[in-house]
């Protein structure tokens, strides 16, 4: 074979090592993830809403305790007086001022009604948590995906660029060959038609690049985003336990949405309550002190008076017929509360079904990234037998193109299963209602090193 035709090629592994190198500064994920629970809109308004819940449940109490209120008065009082009987007839007019000033207090005793709004309103700032932890947890999950968006976008256009230069070397190899006369113009057509392909590819990976970053940035509050690649080796976290129905039963104990359900059933039961009342009696106390002034005295005399003094008494209300508004009222209720139990019993059903789903997945994700580690292997090798054929005359210039291509989507489908493992941790959490800010940490520690803090 002529030695015009041993050619040196530049590996396309090495050309995807320069391509991938590290950036001087980048950011954790757990910093981003820090930087976007102070900037996002979303996150912000349910906190905000959570604050409302709160202060919403805390009314309910005012319903037990007391009711205190002050009251003043100033009164010009002007009378025209006529004697009818019993006296000379005769007429006049009476003119005096009135001057009253009170306190009172009401300590309600009975009143079922308002115990149970008092309960109700318990359970409701218990609910306001179980949103706000949902809130937290859906955060987790989308800058994270956010995060793993970009980097398999920088893999995708590193694995592009570094085939970039693999087909450029080929198609120079064949144009030589072609130009002494040791291969014909269809190498080259194949590997000019190859080149182009690829930088259509390039294009859009930068395109999608941009637009991933674009995304992140907007979620997390900053420009310039850089998220911390994958050290190498690539050491991907197990799920621990390892057992599907201990991340089931887990759920079933833990999981918010259940919990709220649950919750959610509480109050209706408590709302049944409330309607029931409407048919029992209510007992309050009242204590009060009154001041009241007449300097010109008042209709019956011209002596200034002044009277002052307490008042204390228990005031019983019981009601006897609403028009079957009660009973009705009543009704209302039981069918909601129904209601709620067929939710509870839903949600529990669909939060079991997500966690075998999540987990089932996150198996078969771990997997598939053993699976095309062993092909990119085998790609590789592959790549390395054609090339050394097309030197030799046995393969012919598509063979080594095809085995570039095939490396290079392995290559990348391994990094988006890495990438979709990790984020299958996340969604395994979530699905069974465990997820929180420190399960980041493991990810974070198979990140590369140097990152920098996102600012606050």
């Amino acid at each position: 074979m002529p030695a015009t035709r041993v050619t040196r090629l530049l590996p396309l592994a090495a050309a995807l090592a320069a391509a991938l190198a590290l950036p001087a500064h980048g950011q954790s994920l757990l910093a981003l993830y820090e930087a976007a629970r102070d900037y996002d809109a979303s996150y912000q308004s349910a906190r905000a809403q959570f604050d409302a819940n709160l202060a919403r449940a805390a009314q309910a109490k005012a319903g037990i305790l007391p009711q205190v209120g002050a009251q003043a008065s100033v009164q010009r009082n002007q009378f025209d007086i006529d004697v009818i009987s019993g006296a000379p007839p005769g007429s006049g007019e009476r003119n005096f001022n009135t001057q009253s000033a009170a306190i009172s207090a009401t300590q309600p005793l009975y009143r079922p009604a308002a115990w149970a709004a008092y309960e109700q309103g318990k359970r409701q700032a218990e609910i306001a948590q179980t949103v706000l932890a949902t809130a937290e947890q859906d955060l987790i999950v989308r800058v994270s995906q956010g995060y793993f968006d970009v980097l398999a976008a920088q893999d995708t256009l590193a694995l592009v660029r570094a085939q970039k230069t693999a087909v450029a070397e080929q198609l120079a190899f064949a144009q030589r060959n072609f130009e002494v006369g040791t291969s014909t113009i269809t190498d080259s057509r194949e590997a000019q038609a190859r080149y182009d392909l690829v930088v259509a590819q390039e294009i859009a990976a930068e395109n999608d690049l941009q637009v991933r970053r674009i995304a992140l940035d907007q979620l997390v509050g900053r420009t310039g985003s850089a998220p911390l690649p994958l050290a190498t080796p690539v050491v991907l976290p197990a799920p621990v336990p390892a057992d599907m129905n201990a991340w089931v039963a887990q759920a079933e104990a833990v999981h918010p949405a259940i919990r709220q359900a649950q919750l959610g059933l509480d109050v209706a039961g408590l709302e049944v309550q409330k309607a029931e009342a409407g048919h029992k009696p209510t007992i309050d106390a009242q204590l009060g002190y009154s001041v009241t002034r007449s300097p010109q005295g008042n209709l019956t005399t011209t002596v200034g008076t002044r009277a002052s003094g307490p008042s204390i008494g228990v005031v019983f209300n019981m009601p006897l017929f609403a028009g079957f508004a009660t009973e009705n009222r009543i009704r209302e209720t039981l069918s909601l509360e129904e209601q709620s139990r067929a939710v509870l019993e839903g949600t529990r059903r669909n939060v079991t079904q997500a966690t075998r789903t999540a987990y089932l997945g996150l198996i078969s994700g771990a997997g598939q990234v053993k699976a095309l580690e062993a092909a990119e292997a085998s790609s590789q090798s592959a790549l390395d037998a054609n090339r050394l054929g097309y030197q030799v005359g046995v393969r012919i210039n598509i063979d080594v193109l095809n085995s570039q291509s095939q490396l290079f989507q392995t290559k990348r489908d391994l990094a988006v299963a890495r990438y979709n493992v990790l984020m299958g941790n996340l969604k395994l959490r979530q699905a069974n209602g465990t997820l929180a800010p420190t399960d980041l940490q493991p990810i974070n520690a198979v990140l590369a090193q140097g990152g920098t803090p996102a600012p606050r």
